[in-house]
């Protein structure tokens, strides 16, 4: 896997670095600012771009815009950001538009070093992944909107495995049941969520989508 890497701090982005290659993948680049990672995927055209979201020169949002703007120029690439917090914000921009080949992973969950390659993989294959940190403070956030509301626990924590990015066998595994009591519970979610009818879209992409944005 080609891998464009953006990180101002030189001390994480040299561990992110040999993290990536002893995993066997091919670091194109890595650079510093949102400018040069821009620069560095028009040249290298990688599968997935690794970006922190905060930047040089001001430090708030260079590197999502700049993951943003490489996602609309090249819409192949898959975009991880990692981020020191949660922030609803950079979910709902990142979500913006087609969902697909989008992640958003804490700084510390790149210490969990399996965890973070497999939403890297799951990226890069046109999948999703997002900090689970992440998916349980916005559904807990989104617990008293009227249609999230109807759902039941397990239908929550299928729903919280979805938006992280897991497959349905995934998530059967990591909860002990079936493969079609996953399926069910899914299709209670869609029915719930007044997705079963949306002819033309991705009713798991817009499920995600509908509780981030609760």
């Amino acid at each position: 896997m080609r891998i464009v890497l953006a990180e101002d701090s030189t001390l994480l982005r040299a561990g992110l670095i040999s993290l990536l290659r002893e995993a066997g993948h091919d670091v194109a680049a890595a650079v510093g600012d949102g400018d040069a990672l821009i620069a560095a995927c028009a040249e290298h055209l990688p599968d997935v771009v690794i970006a922190d979201v905060r930047m040089p020169p001001t430090f708030t949002s260079e590197g999502l815009q700049a993951a943003l703007t490489i996602r609309q120029a090249h819409p192949g690439i898959g975009v991880l950001v990692l981020s020191q917090y949660v922030d609803k914000r950079y979910t709902g921009q990142l979500l913006d538009g087609e969902a697909r080949g989008v992640g958003y992973l804490l700084k510390d969950r790149v210490v969990e070093v399996e965890d973070f390659l497999e939403a890297l993989h799951r990226v890069a294959a046109g999948g999703t992944a997002f900090d689970p940190e992440v998916v349980r403070r916005l559904l807990n956030r989104a617990r008293d909107t009227e249609a999230l509301a109807r759902l039941t626990s397990r239908e929550y924590d299928v729903l919280e495995l979805m938006a992280q990015g897991h497959t349905n066998d995934s998530i059967a595994a990591r909860l002990y049941i079936s493969r079609s009591a996953v399926e069910k519970h899914a299709n209670a979610i869609f029915d719930k969520l007044r997705l079963n009818d949306a002819d033309g879209f991705n009713r798991r992409a817009l499920a995600i989508i509908r509780f981030l944005n609760a």
